[in-house]
């Protein structure tokens, strides 16, 4: 079974999420994706979240009647911060049969290097990048060749191969001029967010007076 972790803090989930979930799961033929809201992410502050029940309700209405997404709750149970190492970990205590990607986007990978035993990350499973170019921007972000070789990654073909002989991919994604900043600054403006989230989530959002 060829699995995705998507994991990001979701406050909150829109469609851009989503979309870029689908797109990767149908070009790298995954069977299924697990969204995985974050309780603390390393590198946000407290302050900027919803509540992590919060989310991940959000990530549950977000995501259901597609019967390729699952979501799990395993790092809003996790005490102290939500590290992917220790979600990798899990994952493969408990899908021992699994082939496992990690998805993470463009800005997310340029920070790789300052993850927590990021080079113990890449031997464990298979990174996917999804990038969504601009109009003008054509193809795949900009690829430190020091990073490559940081990681030890070879280039083969469409993706490169680390020694452990996990990949590293990338997938362009279509771009959606949305992101959970902007959700949130027009909810504090009193403007619309219809249409950037799902009508379930927008409801929830109005119902517990978030953001």
């Amino acid at each position: 079974m060829r699995v995705g972790l998507f994991g990001g803090s979701f406050n909150p989930i829109h469609f851009g999420h989503l979309r870029a979930a689908e797109e990767v799961r149908e070009t790298l033929n995954l069977d299924l994706i697990y969204f995985i809201p974050a309780a603390s992410p390393p590198h946000k502050t407290e302050g900027e979240l919803a509540p992590a029940e919060h989310r991940l309700a959000m990530v549950r209405l977000a995501t259901k009647g597609n019967r390729h997404f699952m979501v799990s709750d395993v790092e809003v149970r996790r005490t102290g911060r939500s590290y992917t190492i220790d979600t990798v970990r899990y994952f493969l205590s408990t899908l021992r049969q699994a082939t496992l990607f990690v998805l993470m986007g463009a800005d997310q990978f340029s920070d790789l290097e300052t993850w927590k035993e990021c080079d113990e990350l890449t031997r464990l499973c298979n990174i996917v990048v999804h990038s969504r170019p601009r109009e003008g921007e054509p193809g795949p972000p900009k690829i430190s060749l020091a990073a490559l070789e940081h990681f030890g990654y070879i280039k083969e073909q469409d993706h490169y191969v680390n020694r452990s002989g996990q990949t590293l991919s990338f997938v362009q994604t279509t771009f959606f001029p949305i992101s959970a900043t902007q959700i949130r600054h027009k909810l504090q403006k009193g403007q619309s967010i219809n249409y950037l989230v799902p009508v379930d989530v927008l409801d929830y959002i109005t119902r517990h007076a978030l953001y």
